[in-house]
């Protein structure tokens, strides 16, 4: 049975400083938004232990992502190293980094994957990191009706990455991490309301 995959994706893109920006954005989000988060760090070779440190500052499960994983909400998931990641049929899959060398794209490829195959409201946020990663696909996530965030350049360690994406005229928001969390709780909860408020004029809707 295909996944479920009409609820809100908030991908969270960042590298160094990253670690920072990841915890004060997960200690201000509630466990019950019914979103999805996907922190995309954009390490090339190192072993990620986002997994492992993560849970102490959430109590939303943290999950190192594999092959064919159900994309869930209230769930944080991590890509893990040397992988590009795309979405389909609501799933997670892993491929072989395009990119081996110099400054990794990864941001880019994911955005670029729920553009295309991704039913629900998407959410960027870029974050503090070295080069542009991200920046490139945030058109395109606001094309398709989705909402782009920067990190407040000086709360961030490296602001080199949301100063690309920023710069790429595509920014909806610039805020500090935990601002940034009280718009993603913003957006959850009117897509909740706005389902609710379709649900009940269905249910009162008159038989033609």
């Amino acid at each position: 049975m295909r996944a479920k995959s009409d609820f809100p994706v908030v991908c969270v893109g960042g590298s160094a400083g990253g670690l920072d920006a990841y915890i004060r954005l997960l200690k201000h989000l509630p466990d019950d938004m019914g979103v999805a988060i996907v922190i995309v760090n954009h390490l090339r070779t190192v072993a990620t232990l986002l997994h492992e440190i993560l849970p102490q500052h959430t109590g939303m499960p943290v999950e190192l992502i594999t092959e064919k994983l159900d994309i869930e909400p209230n769930h944080v998931f991590i890509i893990p190293e040397q992988r590009d990641l795309h979405v389909l049929e609501g799933e997670f899959r892993l491929k072989p980094i395009s990119k081996p060398h110099g400054w990794p794209d990864v941001i880019t490829i994911f955005l670029r994957s729920l553009t295309e195959n991704w039913d629900g409201r998407l959410i960027a946020v870029i974050v503090s990191g070295f080069d542009g990663d991200g920046a490139d696909a945030l058109c395109g996530i606001k094309d398709v009706g989705g909402i782009t965030i920067a990190q407040k350049l000086d709360t961030a360690a490296q602001p080199d990455m949301p100063e690309s994406a920023i710069a790429s005229g595509c920014i909806d928001f610039i805020l500090s991490p935990e601002n940034i969390a009280k718009e993603i709780i913003r957006i959850a909860r009117g897509e909740a309301r706005a389902e609710q408020e379709e649900s009940e004029s269905g249910s009162v809707r008159p038989k033609s």
